[in-house]
This record gives C-alpha cells, structure tokens and sequence, in this order.
C-alpha cells in the first residue's frame, strides 16, 4: 500500500518529475565532469585539471548567487508551477548544448563553462519555486512525510543518475548528456501537467509590493530567525569544506585507479546511504531534538570524509561515503523541516531562495573550494582539509547558534 502522500496526484506528479531532473542532473554532473578533467589531463597535471573541473561548478553557481534574491522574490509573487516549467525547458536545452559540445572533435573548455552557466539559471530560479510550492501539494498534517519523501527523490536521482552517467560516460559523453536532454524534457512535461490541476501556487502579496521591498522583508525574517539561519548556514559551510564530489574523477583514475565505472559507483554510494536513511525518515519521521540531530550528523559527515580521504580500497571508501550520504541525510531533512515550518507561505520563495544559494554553494562553490584546494595541498591533502573543516564548523556553530543546538520540536509556522 502506498503512503498517504502519494493519494494526491500533484505531489505524485512532482515527486516523478524531480526524480527525472535529479538523475538527469546527476548524468550530466558526471559526463562533464569526467569529460572536463580527461580533456585538461592531456596537457595539463592532475592538481591543474581538477582546477578546471571545480570551475564548471563555479560557473554554475555565479548566475545562482546573483540572481538568488530576484528569484525567491519571482516565486512568492508569480505562479511557481509556470516557473518551474519554464526553467525546465532551460536545462533541456543546456542538456541538448552540451551534447552539442561533446560531439566537437576539439571540445572548447570556454563554452563548456558558458552553458554551465545558463543552467545555474535554470537552477537558479526552479530550486525556490519547487521547494516553495510543496506545501501547496499535500495537507498540512502530511508535509513533514512529504518532504521526507521529497527528499528521497533527490536519493533516488543521485543513485541512479552517477550509475547510469558512468556507464554511459565510458560508451560516450555524447550518449551520457543526450540521455540528460530526454529525461529534462520528459521531467517538464510533468511540470507542465502541474499547470493543469486546481492548487494554489501562488503566495498571496500586498498589493503594490516592490521587489526590493519584498526581497527586504525577507531578509529581515530570516535574520530574525536564527534557527532556521543557523540551520541553512551550517549546511552550507559543513558541505563547502566537507564535500568531495568534484575530487572523485581524480579519486577514481588517480588515487583508487577503477576508471569511469568506478567513478560511478562512488557518486553512488553516497546516494545509497543517502537514500537508506531518507526512506527511513520517510516511515519514522524525527520529531524531536532536532538541533542535536542536525549537530551530531554534521559531525559524522566530517568524520566519514575524513576516513574517505585516508582510505586506498575502494570498499571502504565506498563505505565511509556510504556513512557520509547517511549524516547528510538527517542533516538535510531537520534544515528542510525547519525551514518550511518555520516560514509564511507569503515568504517560502524567498526564504527557499537564500536556501538554495547556500546548498548551491556548498555544492558548486564546494566543487571550485575542491579544485583549488587540490591545487595547493594534492587531491588526498583537499579532502583530509574537508573532514577536519566540517568538523571544526560543528562545534563552532553550536557556539554560535544556541537556539539551534537546544530546538527540540518542529514548531508550526511563525514561531520559532
């Protein structure tokens, strides 16, 4: 019998719809990446080719953190489904470019960069309107389980998608990131059947509201809110330093030496702990001390990257991800229920917004820490630098953010 959530055809429609985007995402991460640093490694060392791969991450966070503000405010004041569609007719046209890009026989590291950097637009705009139109989907009493659920959508994509994106990357980066384009396209078909079912997607304004008025206003809530502050700012400095996805091609060719196909595997393993863990969360939903939660599984994705940087099998590399996917998973469902519950449904788009930015920079900004980090201290040295990072950050945000180390239960709207 399937969960309660999924009586409601919006949520289902969505739910199937991010899965297709996530492992779509996932494909391309890992096609560009493996074709960026096998391109860069004919010329160029392993520290100066991993430099370049964490630039595509930096061109994809560039336009994301400009444009965070203006499109948190768009998805508070327009209808967050025509978003959403409009930003996935985007990526699959960024998909069918880099398609486009691997077929050259030469292929150019400067265009590779530009249409990395119209996705983050695409990703920059989607990322507010879905998170903020979730609620919208399903009734009050079964979001905390809908955004479990919504978050093993993401699990599912990132298992499935470096998988599938390093089998299909050691046929043809060309077959990888055309597979991309097909699964955007099938993905926005679903946005678009969103626009076709009777919910409400739109938050309710002040008449006459200015963008910079509206973009203030947010702000001010959530300097206001140092729970839900202190939740998203700790995720994106623990993620910043602690991840090393941009590090596995090198981990992969260089260090483990299992080619492509292991690359895979290894962005898989994470997904895998990841998704363990979320479906757990999904059946048996964490409703108290959220604070220690959030805490101590940061600190245990410290510690498993730590362990990750020192192993030399790939069984037990693939492991201490493991472990890691399993911290970030707790970690990411206590900030998401935090933030939605914690945030007016007239400010979810712009409070999503400045979540977003910084999972994004802790994502695509960590990829570029990554690569220069390798650079000065070595691939190995990067992510023993990560570990101890994450680790340092715990102790110093429970330090910071007493409200957030002492939450306890997941508190209705508007209070804290």
């Amino acid at each position: 019998m399937l969960p309660s959530v999924f009586r409601h055809s919006a949520f289902t429609t969505l739910w199937l719809g991010r899965i297709l985007t996530n492992i779509a995402t996932l494909i391309q991460s890992v096609a560009i990446g493996w074709l960026v640093y096998t391109l860069a490694r004919q010329t160029h060392d392993e520290q100066y080719s991993m430099f370049l791969v964490g630039m595509v991450g930096l061109a994809q966070f560039t336009p994301m953190f400009l444009l965070a503000l203006l499109a948190g405010e768009t998805a508070d004041r327009y209808d967050r489904r025509l978003i959403l569609l409009c930003c996935g007719l985007l990526q699959s046209a960024c998909a069918a470019a880099f398609s486009l890009l691997a077929m050259q026989p030469s292929v150019p590291l400067g265009s590779i960069f530009l249409v990395a950097g119209f996705f983050g637009i695409a990703r920059a705009f989607g990322s507010p309107a879905l998170f903020s139109v979730l609620p919208a989907l399903v009734p009050r009493e079964e979001l905390t389980r809908a955004i479990a659920f919504n978050t093993l959508s993401v699990q599912v994509g990132t298992i499935a998608g470096p998988w599938a994106g390093g089998l299909l990357c050691a046929l043809s980066p060309v077959l990888a990131t055309g597979s991309s384009c097909l699964l955007y396209l099938v993905a926005t078909l679903a946005w678009g059947l969103l626009l076709r079912m009777p919910i409400t997607a739109r938050a309710a304004q002040p008449a006459g509201a200015s963008r910079l008025t509206m973009i203030h206003e947010g702000l001010r809530h959530l300097w206001g809110s140092k729970v839900v502050l202190g939740a998203i700012s700790l995720d994106l400095f623990a993620v910043l330093l602690g991840g090393v996805t941009a590090l596995l091609p090198a981990y992969a060719k260089d260090v483990l030496h299992i080619g492509p196909e292991g690359f895979g595997s290894l962005r898989s393993a994470f997904a895998i702990g990841a998704g363990a863990t979320t479906l757990a969360l999904a059946l048996w939903p964490l409703n108290r001390h959220a604070g220690k939660w959030m805490l101590g599984s940061v600190a245990l994705y410290g510690t498993a990257t730590l362990f990750f940087a020192l192993s030399r099998q790939t069984g037990w590399s693939m492991l201490a991800l493991a472990v890691a996917g399993c911290a970030d998973s707790v970690s990411v469902f206590m900030r998401q229920n935090l933030v939605q519950l914690l945030t007016p449904d007239t400010m979810r788009g712009r409070v999503s917004a400045v979540s977003g930015l910084f999972i994004s920079a802790s994502n695509e900004l960590g990829e570029f820490e990554s690569g220069v980090a390798a650079r000065l201290l070595g691939i190995v040295g990067s992510a023993v630098f990560g570990g101890v990072g994450s680790l340092m950050v715990t102790v110093l945000w429970a330090r910071l953010f007493p409200s957030l180390r002492t939450a306890d239960h997941l508190a209705p709207a508007g209070r804290e």
